[in-house]
């Protein structure tokens, strides 16, 4: 099982590179960048800059607020400067967010992602034999690339584009044309990833007649460290994460499938009057027991192999703590990378 660590997306980028070079020296496959409070992109440079061995992935980065244009750019330049070890992981986002907070249209974001990865598909392909770019779809028209602002003709590896997907249609949409797929930590319970998001995965890879299944790498809700005390503190982090995760309505599938379908509700009522800090109680501790995987690092692969090993190719754990952990951990991620 392929291991990957998630960034800490607070962490201010002049910790960037200590914290990749953490993260390589503790074995991993990868670094996962998520896209919150800074560009995934930018910190996607700082960490292959200060590394030499592991994947730097954006997990995710937004589409609908970036020119297609300007994504293959940065995308080419990070594959380049890092020898193919960079992947691009892209992402919707909700429609709120993306209207509201970064001032950007929203549309159909199915049809619209399936362009924009045909959009980065003709521009890597330009990107590669220093031609003229030609893609025109409903959402994006790209007729114009002189000689003067292609990078190419290069042999530079063509970045791997992943989907992050929550819900069957976007799981189908990658199946037929991603890499691979991120799953959301609301979505990522072994029953949803083998009930709703492979055979979602299989019938869009089979629409197409595609010979493979994209990759599936598990961003699921861990509570992890080397004490119980440790455990019982990222325990609660999850909790106010999940909380507030699960009162946008395009995550609220994983509560609505455990008859929990009240919950999403009466999180979003706190969300519309701001009392942000009430979001953890309504997630009781039985509520969490279900969907959080706890346990030290010793006993984190067992667990986490019982519970993915014949459903992702990978999993991602939690964010990094101060580097008292980094011995134990790496212990786990090196059982980890040995699990089937």
């Amino acid at each position: 099982m392929k291991v990957y660590v998630a960034l800490d997306p607070g962490r201010p980028l002049t910790a960037t590179a200590d914290y990749a070079r953490r993260v390589e020296r503790m074995g991993c496959d990868g670094l996962h960048v998520a896209e919150t409070v800074h560009d995934s992109l930018a910190v996607a440079l700082l960490a292959l800059e200060h590394t030499s061995r592991i994947t730097v992935r954006t997990a995710v980065t937004l589409a609908f607020v970036r020119s297609p244009t300007l994504t293959a750019y940065t995308a080419w330049d990070l594959s380049v400067l890092s020898g193919g070890r960079f992947e691009l992981g892209l992402g919707t986002q909700i429609k709120q967010n993306i209207e509201d907070r970064y001032g950007m249209p929203w549309s159909d974001p199915i049809a619209r992602i399936r362009d924009y990865v045909g959009a980065l598909g003709a521009l890597f392909d330009a990107f590669r034999t220093g031609d003229a770019v030609c893609f025109e779809s409903d959402n994006y028209r790209l007729t114009r690339m002189q000689p003067y602002f292609n990078p190419g003709p290069s042999d530079a590896v063509r970045p791997p584009i992943w989907l992050g997907a929550v819900n069957r249609g976007m799981c189908e949409l990658a199946g037929q044309l991603a890499h691979g797929i991120v799953t959301h930590s609301t979505n990522s319970d072994p029953d949803y990833l083998r009930d709703v998001v492979r055979p979602a995965m299989t019938r869009g890879a089979e629409a197409t007649g595609r010979a493979d299944i994209p990759l599936l790498i598990a961003s699921t809700a861990i509570a992890t460290g080397r004490t119980d005390e440790a455990i019982a503190v990222e325990r609660e982090r999850q909790r106010r994460m999940l909380a507030f995760l699960y009162s946008t309505p395009a995550y609220a599938a994983g509560l609505t499938r455990r008859g929990l379908a009240d919950l999403p509700e009466r999180l979003r009522s706190l969300v519309r009057t701001e009392l942000w800090d009430e979001l953890p109680s309504v997630l009781p501790d039985s509520i969490l027991d279900e969907l959080v995987v706890c346990g030290r690092h010793d006993e984190l692969p067992g667990k986490l192999a019982a519970k993915f090993g014949d459903l992702a190719d990978g999993i991602v754990l939690p964010p990094l703590g101060d580097g008292d952990d980094d011995a134990s951990l790496a212990a786990c991620v090196a059982e980890l990378r040995t699990a089937d």
